[in-house]
């Protein structure tokens, strides 16, 4: 007898999309002094900003994603002297944009919180071109953690928006931040 899918248990891996002409072994990071590391518009500008994109965004720790949807259009043609009728047409389909909540990490060691989403957007702000893109995987585990029971692709994901945490000192809460990701096709996979 099939089984619900439980979804307390989930990851989502973003990795730099295909480029055409780009080698197999990305360039080193651009290094940075630590306190540019995360400042608005420290991100390189300038040809080839997607070759020095990291290979891997973030940890792939998110607890909540949001907007695994598609949606057709219905177009509707209407038939002169056919009154009792309406012809329906299958339109283009429309993308939701995938929204990734995690809270906010910091290194054990003490120090800063990961900017690695901040930066990719950043990238963008500052004028680089090309942005670079992430394809991403999102699967959900068995309550055990060790299977995949459903497992969804999306390709050549842009940021679209990026909010930092809600603060507020009186109710000691998580620091939440939350990714929109605009994608260019998302796929239920079929899980062995």
């Amino acid at each position: 007898m099939p089984e619900l899918v439980q979804t307390f248990r989930f990851r989502v891996r973003l990795t730099r999309s295909a480029t055409p002409g780009r080698t197999a072994a990305p360039p080193p990071p651009i290094p940075r002094p630590p306190s540019e590391a995360g400042a608005p518009g420290s991100a390189a500008v300038g040809p080839g900003v997607a070759d020095r994109a990291p290979e891997r965004l973030g940890d792939g720790g998110f607890q909540e994603c949001a907007g695994l949807a598609l949606e057709a259009d219905v177009r509707e043609y209407l038939q002169g002297g056919a009154n009792d009728e309406v012809v329906r047409r299958v339109g283009r389909v429309r993308l939701q944009p995938l929204v990734l909540k995690r809270g906010m990490l910091v290194a054990s060691d003490g120090g800063s919180a990961d900017t690695s989403l901040w930066d990719w957007l950043h990238g963008m702000v500052a004028g680089g071109a090309p942005v670079p893109r992430y394809d991403g995987d999102v699967e959900v585990l068995d309550p055990a953690g060790r299977r995949v029971v459903a497992h969804w692709t999306f390709v050549r994901g842009l940021p679209l928006k990026i909010t930092g945490p809600t603060l507020n000192a009186r109710t000691g809460e998580i620091a939440v931040e939350e990714l929109h990701i605009a994608h260019e096709g998302l796929r239920l996979e079929r899980t062995p």
